[in-house]
């Protein structure tokens, strides 16, 4: 079956365009013209992976990327934005975007993005290497369904968030480097992945303040460590 994409995009001939042109290369797209529409449109199908432009009437990408993070913590999302500032970056991977693109871009970049994407989104369903559930101190990760369950509560986890515990439960005690965390998941290590790494590693430490006994700590000029203090 042909993947399916949410296109979400106020420029009806950037729409139209990028609509056939993923077209072309294999997916089955969906275009939509506004935030509400895009709402509309995923909650009565499913789709692999959305694309939503951040400036739009009615309901801007912002808005619609929570409403679907709401519900949804495992579609990945990538925002087209006209914007460049660090702060609509930084907040747009806070709520849970995959990654960004800044208009005017490559039609050819966009598509190799979305195939790294998927790519990712299906080796983590075939990976079968990793303990599910995985049990440490009071905490029982579920990977393969997003999932961490703590003594207080269960946390439905982003792909990011969910990619970074593992790779943190896999090095328990060991220093994990900002640049590898960054590559293996963000595929480079620019500055503002860099940035937003910062921001999903504070949401993991406040989700592990539930297990006092799990803690990240930072190792200055390397990168970060999960300990387990007994």
């Amino acid at each position: 079956m042909k993947p399916k994409l949410l296109i979400v995009e106020d420029d009806p001939n950037l729409g139209e365009i990028l609509s056939e042109y993923l077209g072309l290369k294999g997916y089955e797209t969906t275009l939509k013209r506004d935030g509400e529409e895009g709402g509309e449109a995923f909650k009565e199908d499913e789709y692999d992976l959305c694309i939503l432009d951040l400036m739009m009437p009615k309901k801007d990408g912002f808005t619609l990327a929570k409403e679907i993070r709401a519900t949804d913590d495992a579609t990945p999302i990538i925002f087209l934005t006209a914007k460049s500032m660090k702060q609509d970056i930084i907040k747009g991977f806070t709520i849970g975007a995959d990654d960004y693109m800044t208009k005017p871009f490559s039609m050819e970049e966009l598509l190799l993005r979305i195939q790294a994407i998927l790519k990712r989104s299906v080796k983590k369903e075939e990976e079968d290497n990793f303990p599910n559930p995985f049990t440490i101190a009071d905490l029982t990760y579920y990977y393969q369904e997003n999932r961490l369950v703590t003594p207080k509560r269960e946390i439905n986890l982003t792909t990011k968030e969910n990619e970074l515990i593992k790779i943190f439960f896999e090095n328990v005690n060991k220093t994990v480097e900002r640049s590898v965390a960054l590559k293996k998941i963000w595929k480079d290590d620019s500055y503002f992945n860099a940035r937003s790494m910062d921001v999903y590693i504070a949401k993991i430490r406040k989700y592990l303040q539930d297990e006092p006994s799990l803690k990240i700590l930072t190792i200055h000029g390397e990168g970060f460590k999960l300990v387990e203090v007994k």
